[in-house]
């Protein structure tokens, strides 16, 4: 598999050979595709899976990390979906049970022409009704007069006045409730020909995702709005005929997941109040129709917190997808990083074009991205942003296009908080020291972290991980113990655990008659992971053993607890940490080799040495001596199998 990846690395030329043999001069000379389905970069299976689940109308859910074109590809299937005829959705007063509002649909277009004629209708009968009660009231008025005049008794005249107030007030009340129950509410319309919806309900609450119905604080008296007036249609109707797309599905509460499958399975759902407290919790409409494909996505994280029956319902009638977060960098591939530029430019409108050294600076930070070498990073949406970023210096310079010096200044400005949060580390390390970078010292180890592993972003950031041993004997027979301090998670523990037994291999030490103490320094946000393996083995044996660590040696690497060196995360940029805290060479296991790919201000800075075995880590951190040698032939005639040769630095 190793030779594999190194195949392809060697055979595809790097970025600036193969940017120069590229025929556009700016990426105003990229050709966009017009459907959203094919802007879609490096998830061409995703893109089949979608393109066939809409044209059966099946249910899709996307799962994979943050900025993989989850929500491109959910809108890009309104593009294949059949084109049913579009609906218009009216609700009317139900005089049977005012509750109960009842629901017709209309084809797309005449439910505006059926709402407009029923208040035409009904301002015809407010005029008709107005004139008849303004004819009723002079009459009574010209009736007070006569009789004023010929009784002259000013009593006739004042309750003449008030027999017409009377009546305007009356019957022009009456008249208005009656015209408010006799026109109906456009719920749902759409322009004859218009497109299929498609409708994000991202962090939609219950109200906005399954419909509502409106609080009315005059509930009786005469005053009351009628129930279909306060009727409000959810995501769920509005995406009839088109598609639902809800992202970090696992933030739906329970209740509402299961709201959301009962609309799926029912293909109608009934609109009602969501809140106990409101007058319209008493109000539940005939089902309105909310015939929709539902896409839903998510992080893995999400299928822990999806309704079962849920999951169920989309495994059973559609499609689960994972979605990649790397593609291989091929020439292909690379054709397509630089239309994501191009588009990118586009979707923005603000920003100028790129010219072909700034792409190429581009490329590589998505080579550098992807952890790993042959292989380019799929998490478009922040390489997006080192694009804006890159675009707006431009811009402030009234450049006319974007140069490669831009994109490196964009580089710097555009670091993620934790990379912000390291460099001011390696700051405050230069006032107030935390570990050597040069000379000896036992029981010393620079180890190597990587700080926002545990993030959603595809950029890791390293920092030195000092840590320091040290054996003393244990205060009972047989009772000796590892103590680990520095705030360490489960797995870090298990970590320190699994030293004992590598150090009784390399050692023949039986530690049940020492204590080992190993502290974690400067840890105040805690450790996890087992990348630290390597550097508490060697911290440990250099105490025990009474032998110097070379202290311009760092070092991250797993082990197993038969000494083989194990791979970890973050290489690359746990190397960079390490060359920019002024360190000089760097263990790295051997399966990682080709994980590294270096800024170019790194690469020279620093020597990078693969290890697959304990045995070769000591030889390299162990400064030269007669105790060094004195211990790797104790480790000779201790281990079984012959040690290897160490392994030769790789170069960048």
């Amino acid at each position: 598999m190793e030779e594999e990846v190194k195949d392809k690395a060697v055979n595809i030329p790097d970025v600036e050979t193969w940017m120069e043999s590229q025929s556009f001069t700016t990426t105003a000379d990229i050709k966009i595709p017009e459907k959203l389905s094919d802007q879609v970069i490096g998830q061409d299976s995703a893109v089949e899976v979608v393109k066939k689940a809409a044209e059966q109308k099946r249910h899709v859910m996307l799962i994979g990390e943050p900025g993989t074109g989850k929500s491109m590809l959910a809108k890009s299937m309104t593009e294949y979906l059949p084109k049913d005829e579009l609906q218009d959705v009216v609700a009317y007063h139900n005089a049977d049970d005012p509750n109960e509002p009842r629901i017709r649909t209309v084809p797309a277009g005449k439910g505006k022409e059926i709402v407009s004629a029923q208040k035409k209708e009904a301002m015809a009968r407010k005029s008709q009704k107005s004139s008849m009660i303004t004819a009723i009231v002079m009459m009574v008025m010209v009736l007070t007069v006569i009789l004023f005049w010929q009784a002259q008794d000013p009593m006739i005249l004042l309750f003449g006045i008030m027999a017409a107030a009377m009546i305007f007030f009356a019957t022009r009340y009456v008249g208005q409730r009656q015209e408010n129950y006799m026109v109906p509410k456009l719920l749902i319309t759409h322009e004859e020909g218009a497109t299929i919806p498609f409708i994000d309900a991202t962090g939609a609450h219950a109200g906005a995702l399954l419909g509502d119905v409106k609080h009315d604080p005059f509930q009786s008296g005469g005053l009351e709005t009628p129930a279909h007036e306060r009727l409000e249609v959810g995501a769920i109707h509005k995406a009839s005929k088109g598609v639902l797309f809800v992202d970090e599905i696992n933030m739906l509460r329970m209740e509402s997941q299961q709201s959301l499958l009962t609309a799926l399975q029912e293909g109608k759902f009934s609109i009602t109040g969501q809140s106990e407290r409101s007058s319209g919790a008493m109000v539940k409409s005939e089902a309105v129709p909310c015939d929709f494909i539902l896409v839903c996505a998510g992080n893995m994280d999400a299928i822990q917190g999806m309704h079962p029956a849920l999951r169920s319902r989309i495994r059973g009638y559609g499609y689960e997808v994972y979605m990649r977060s790397t593609m291989d960098d091929t020439e292909d591939n690379r054709t397509k990083l630089v239309r994501f530029v191009a588009q990118e430019v586009a979707k923005d409108k603000k920003i100028p074009h790129f010219e072909k050294k700034a792409v190429m600076e581009i490329i590589k930070e998505a080579q550098r991205r992807a952890g790993r070498r042959g292989q380019l990073t799929l998490r478009l949406r922040e390489l997006g942003g080192l694009i804006r970023v890159a675009g707006d210096m431009a811009r402030e310079e009234s450049a006319p296009i974007v140069t490669q010096e831009h994109v490196i200044k964009a580089k710097k400005v555009a670091r993620s908080l934790e990379q912000q949060i390291v460099d001011r580390y390696i700051q405050a390390h230069k006032l107030y020291p935390t570990f050597n970078t040069e000379g000896g010292a036992v029981g010393v180890v620079n180890g190597l972290a990587a700080m926002n592993s545990a993030s959603s972003m595809s950029e890791l950031s390293g920092i030195v991980l000092p840590i320091v041993a040290e054996v003393t004997p244990a205060q009972t027979k047989n009772g000796g113990q590892i103590i680990a301090t520095g705030k360490l998670g489960e797995i870090a523990k298990e970590a320190v655990q699994n030293v004992s037994a590598i150090i009784k291999k390399y050692t023949g030490e039986d530690i049940s008659n020492h204590d080992v103490h190993v502290q974690f320094v400067g840890t105040y946000d805690g450790v996890e992971g087992d990348s630290a393996s390597i550097s508490i083995a060697t911290a440990v044996i250099s105490a025990l053993e009474d032998v110097p660590v070379d202290q311009t040696v760092a070092m991250t690497g797993s082990l197993s607890v038969r000494g083989q060196v194990l791979p970890v995360g973050g290489v690359t940029a746990k190397i960079e940490a390490a060359a920019e805290s002024g360190l000089k060479k760097v263990l790295i296991p051997k399966s990682n080799q080709f994980d590294v790919v270096l800024e170019e201000r790194y690469i020279g800075k620093i020597e990078i040495v693969p290890v697959t075995n304990m045995g070769e880590v000591l030889s390299h951190a162990l400064v030269s001596g007669s105790k060094k040698d004195g211990l790797l032939q104790k480790l000779a005639a201790l281990v079984s199998a012959p040690l290897k040769p160490a392994a030769k630095p790789i170069t960048q």
